[in-house]
């Protein structure tokens, strides 16, 4: 069969071959035998006879690119100027188109070829096409000599001529994705990323194509990301790793320790309130200890260390945690005062005299001229024979020194304590159901029980015993106390040998409970949490007397001959 002019190229190159490749591949949709009519209006599409022509190839363009400024040719609807045939060197009109029986033009890219259907061709001058013999693609006009047409991708700055469909391969990267790729590969090894072009400074590239078009190699990524990456990696792995460690140290390990006793001497103040955590941190700022978790693992360990009190301590620098922990247990350490339930009042100004080194009887006298103006109750000091009105309101307790520490703020923290100690107790209340007449009695009792009961575990009975003796019906003491105790504080005295009852009798002082019916003018000392307890709850039972023989045996009765009996057991204790 015709092959319609196939050339030795593996596509045919006439555009209305059947086997003429992709129809449209270029963009636009195939018109088949179309040719525009110079000067008039296009008549209609005639199909083509199977009939061979000749034409003529031009020189450095193969025929696929032919055919495709053919098909572009026939395409172009627009008037076409009239192209200089060698031969004539003159301008032909062109010739109308036949149909019917007349023949028909073809078009060979050159000339055009009549066919008048009698298998004879005649030549006619093509009127020139102004787009005849270019690449569509390319920016310049074709040769204007016949049978030879100038080379359009020659030179560097051309696009590559196109290729058919069956020779396209597949784009494995976009342009704009290489021209990123190149830019972040500039940026990471140090290039400016901007339109300096490559090293060899073509700005085409390598390979002579304009920039950002694809079909070269992909270019390699630089080595100086690669090591920025591994860098930030290590970074970031080492970093993590280094406080992963840290943190498991500080949690599992041992807290960091000084040994021994320490050197030196420091002072710390620990303020009301602070935990054995913050405790730790003063102690470590003062260079006391090492580590506050060395101190508070220390505290931990210790039976009573939850039991620190807040105050001044005098401690020693670079000690163990262990050591300091026992010196502030033990309350060696501390800058304090303690008042020790049942001490009078003149022991405590002693106390505070010597604390603060101060000359003797400065306290006493601050407390003579304050008394009024350090917190006492409203029920304090209701009896006019009461020789001290701060007697039973210095309440027993540990108190801080500290360097701005003065008699008067002393005396003023205790008295602030008792109030604490005596409204939690709520003294009002049950005073009368007691049959007291006010709380400064109920204080009272509460420093006679601290005072005659040497032993804790016979508080609540000695506490029965007072009241059983206040009793005004009882035939056994007729409302005596004959407390030993109360003629010890008006002596200012501690001892077991009062003197003969008859001698007692005969002293006239309001706190001489030998002589007066009832409770002692005031109390006669400070009472501890634990006497006014039993103050408040006294152990039911009959008894009116008692004898401590030991630590162990305190020996109640009911009569004063049962009484004499076990005062005989008491002195064979004492050996006499």
């Amino acid at each position: 069969m015709t092959e319609y002019g196939r050339g030795p190229g593996p596509e045919p190159w006439h555009p209305e071959d059947p086997q003429y490749g992709d129809q449209g591949w270029t963009g636009h949709e195939a018109q088949q035998g179309q040719m525009p009519y110079v000067g008039g209006p296009q008549q209609y599409q005639q199909e083509p006879q199977p009939q061979q022509v000749y034409y003529t190839q031009q020189q450095g363009q193969d025929q696929y690119s032919q055919a495709q400024q053919m098909q572009y040719q026939q395409q172009m609807p627009y008037p076409q100027q009239v192209q200089q045939h060698p031969q004539q060197h003159a301008q032909q009109p062109q010739q109308p188109q036949a149909y019917g029986d007349q023949g028909q033009v073809w078009d060979t890219g050159q000339h055009q070829v009549w066919d008048t259907g009698q298998g004879q061709y005649a030549a006619v001058p093509q009127a020139a096409d102004p787009y005849a013999g270019a690449d569509p693609y390319a920016q310049q006009q074709a040769s204007g000599y016949p049978g030879e047409a100038p080379d359009l991708y020659g030179t560097p700055e051309a696009f590559p001529p196109p290729r058919p469909p069956s020779m396209r391969h597949l784009q494995t990267e976009e342009p704009w994705q290489e021209e990123e790729d190149a830019a972040a590969d500039s940026f990471l090894a140090g290039g400016s990323g901007g339109d300096d072009g490559d090293d060899d400074g073509d700005d085409g590239g390598r390979d002579g194509r304009r920039p950002g078009r694809s079909g070269g190699k992909p270019k390699k990524r630089s080595g100086m990301a690669c090591l920025i990456a591994a860098v930030v990696i290590i970074g970031v792995v080492g970093g993590g790793g280094y406080y992963g460690y840290s943190y498991l140290k500080d949690k599992f390990s041992a807290a960091e320790d000084f040994a021994g006793e320490g050197t030196g001497s420091v002072t710390v103040d620990i303020p009301k309130g602070a935990g054995t955590g913050e405790m730790g941190r003063i102690l470590k700022a003062a260079g006391v200890v090492k580590s506050a978790g060395a101190f508070v693992a220390a505290a931990a360990a210790n039976p009573k260390g939850n039991a620190i009190q807040a105050g001044s301590y005098t401690m020693k620098e670079r000690m163990s945690a262990k050591a300091a922990v026992a010196l502030m247990v033990n309350g060696a350490g501390m800058n304090a005062m303690d008042v020790i339930p049942g001490w009078r009042n003149v022991q405590v100004y002693e106390a505070i005299d010597q604390r603060l080194k101060l000359s003797p009887g400065t306290t006493k006298s601050v407390a003579a001229k304050e008394a009024k103006n350090l917190g006492l109750p409203d029920w304090a000091n209701t009896n006019k024979d009461i020789k001290d009105p701060l007697e039973g309101f210095l309440y027993p307790a540990r108190y801080d020194l500290g360097k701005d520490v003065t008699p008067q703020s002393l005396l003023k923290q205790m008295v602030g304590k008792a109030n604490e100690a005596y409204g939690n107790a709520d003294l009002k209340g049950q005073a009368s159901k007691l049959g007291l007449n006010n709380p400064l009695q109920l204080v009272t009792v509460a420093s006679l029980v601290q005072a005659e009961g040497k032993y804790q575990h016979d508080f609540d009975k000695i506490s029965r015993v007072v009241y059983n003796r206040l009793k005004p019906g009882n035939t056994e003491t007729y409302g005596l106390l004959d407390f030993d105790s109360t003629i010890n504080y008006i002596k200012g005295q501690s001892t077991l040998d009062v003197g003969s009852v008859n001698d007692l009798r005969k002293l006239d002082d309001p706190y001489n409970t030998y002589k007066i019916k009832g409770l002692p003018a005031g109390p006669i000392g400070n009472p501890g949490p634990d006497a006014l307890k039993s103050a408040l709850n006294p152990e039911p039972g009959p008894w009116y007397y008692f004898v401590s023989v030991n630590e162990d045996k305190t020996l109640f009765a009911v009569t004063n001959d049962e009484h004499n009996r076990n005062r005989e057991e008491y002195e064979k204790e004492r050996g006499r």
